[in-house]
């Protein structure tokens, strides 16, 4: 996982899920298994402002497009 999107949809997470939870969990393990369309599953799952759901579909584009 040394793509730097992946990095930073990792701190991105961490920054908005801010208590480790399952859903966090998960996401974690998509991006540390390189697994952009588990991450992009979880992702359509979770409450977030269109204005955030932007932003994380373009760094996992950024992670497939670097894979």
């Amino acid at each position: 996982m040394a793509d730097q999107a992946a990095v930073s949809l990792l701190r991105w997470l961490r920054r908005q899920l801010r208590e480790p939870t399952p859903w966090r969990e998960r996401l974690e393990a998509a991006v540390a298994n390189d697994d952009p369309a588990e991450a992009r599953r979880l992702l359509a799952r979770m409450e977030f402002t269109d204005v955030q759901r932007r932003h994380v579909a373009g760094l996992i584009e950024r992670w497939e497009e670097g894979r």
